[in-house]
C-alpha cells in the first residue's frame, strides 16, 4: 500500500509498504478520509515522544472494513466506520472506565498505534474492542465521519466546563476548533455564545460561515466584548482556550463569572512560559478552572448521533482535500492557516 511515512523532525515521506495483515480480534481498514489536527502538525515540526520514527500518524479517521482477522465479532466487510484517537488501555482504573483520554499509558491512533495517513490502517484488538471505532450511518459522508473525532473532543470539553443550556460562552481562538466548539456549544442550548481571534482572517472565515457574535480582541478588550451583552456584564458563565496561547489562558480568568469555568482546551508548547493569573479572582468568585484533553470512545459515539440527526454542520468545515502524495502540501495549509479542516484521501486520483 501507499503510506505517508514520518522518518524524523520534518521528514515525511509517501512510499510503498506492506499492506497490513489482520492478526486475531484485529481489523484492517480501508482508509477513505483522515483530516488533518493541529497535533498532527505539532508532531511532524517537534515530534513527540509517543510517536517513535518510523511511523504514520493521523487520527481523524473513517473508512471501509477491508478485512476480518478471526474472531471479530459485530463487524463484516464494508462496514463504514469512524476511528477516534484515543484508546484505553484496559490496564488502569481510567480505561476500565472508559476515559481513554486518562490513561496512565495514552494509547492513541496516530501515536503508538498506526494512523489514518495511509491507504490501509490497522486496528489492533483493544482499538476494536474498547476504542472509539463508531459506525457509520449511510447517509453520512467520510469527510463528515472523519470529524467525529474532533467534535468528540469539544463534546469533552463542554461536558468539563458543566456545560447546561442557557450558559453565556466566550471561545478565544476563531480556528476550526473554535469554530466546532461555537457551534456545539449551539447544539447544546447554550445563551450567548462569542467567538473571538486576534487574525482578522480567522474571523473572516468564521463569519463566512455566518458565525454571529465574532470579535477581534486585538481592536477590543475582552471585558469591552463582554459589556456588549447584558447577560454578561459580570463575566461569561464559560470561557474556553481554543487556542495555543498563555496570554489567552491567562485574560480568560478576568473574564468568567461567579461561579463560572475557564476551560483550558488548547495546550501549550513545552518551551512556553508559565501563565500568571490573579488567584483572588478565582477565590472570591468561586470560580474553577478545568482542562480538557482528548475524548472518550462514549463521545466519540456521540459525535456520531449529532452529526448523523443534522445537529451541527460539520461539512462546512471542509475547506480543503488532498491526495495522499501532496500530503505535505495540506500541512502547509494548515500549518500556514488558509483553511479550516483538511482532508487527506488516500485512495483518491
Amino acid at each position: 500500500m501507499k503510506a505517508a511515512i514520518l522518518m524524523g523532525i520534518k521528514d515525511m515521506r509517501v512510499q510503498e509498504v506492506d499492506t497490513p495483515v489482520p492478526g486475531k480480534g484485529e481489523i484492517v481498514l480501508k482508509v477513505r478520509a483522515c483530516a488533518v489536527c493541529g497535533s498532527d502538525i505539532r508532531i511532524f515540526y517537534h515530534g513527540n515522544d509517543r510517536v517513535t520514527y518510523p511511523a504514520i500518524i493521523g487520527h481523524e479517521i473513517s473508512g471501509e472494513v477491508f478485512e476480518l482477522g478471526e474472531g471479530v465479532e459485530g463487524f463484516e466487510a464494508g462496514d463504514r466506520l469512524a476511528v477516534g484517537a484515543d484508546v484505553p488501555n484496559m490496564r488502569d482504573d481510567w480505561g476500565k472506565a472508559g476515559m481513554a483520554n486518562l490513561c496512565d499509558i495514552n494509547y492513541a491512533m496516530g501515536y503508538q498505534l498506526q494512523g489514518g495517513f495511509a491507504e490501509y490502517c490497522l486496528l489492533n484488538e483493544l482499538v476494536v474492542n474498547y476504542g472509539p471505532v463508531t459506525k457509520i450511518p449511510e447517509h453520512v459522508s467520510f469527510e463528515e465521519a472523519s470529524l467525529c473525532e474532533p467534535l468528540a473532543c469539544c463534546i469533552n470539553g463542554l461536558e468539563l466546563a458543566f456545560m447546561q443550556p442557557g450558559k453565556s460562552i466566550l471561545i478565544i481562538g476563531a480556528g476550526p476548533i473554535g469554530i466546532l466548539l461555537y457551534r456545539t456549544a449551539i447544539a447544546f442550548g447554550a445563551g450567548t455564545v462569542v467567538l473571538t481571534d486576534i487574525e482578522e482572517a480567522r474571523l473572516n472565515l468564521a463569519r463566512s460561515l455566518e458565525i454571529e457574535n465574532v470579535f477581534n480582541s486585538k481592536e477590543l478588550s475582552l471585558p469591552d466584548i463582554a459589556a456588549h451583552f447584558r447577560d454578561c456584564k459580570g463575566g461569561f458563565n464559560i470561557v474556553i482556550t481554543a487556542c495555543s496561547s498563555p496570554e489567552a489562558q491567562e485574560e480568560a480568568v478576568g473574564v468568567v463569572s461567579k461561579r463560572g469555568v475557564v476551560n483550558y482546551f488548547g495546550g501549550l508548547p513545552e518551551n512556553a512560559r508559565k501563565i500568571s493569573i490573579s488567584s483572588n479572582t478565582l477565590h472570591y468568585s468561586e470560580a474553577f478552572i478545568t482542562g480538557s484533553h482528548g475524548s472518550t470512545p462514549r463521545q466519540h459515539r456521540l459525535a456520531m448521533k449529532i452529526i448523523a440527526d443534522e445537529r451541527i454542520d460539520v461539512k462546512s468545515l471542509v475547506s480543503h482535500v488532498f491526495r495522499l502524495d501532496d500530503i505535505i502540501d495540506a500541512f502547509n495549509v494548515v500549518e500556514q492557516r488558509k483553511g479550516l479542516k483538511v482532508i487527506i484521501k488516500p485512495h483518491q486520483n
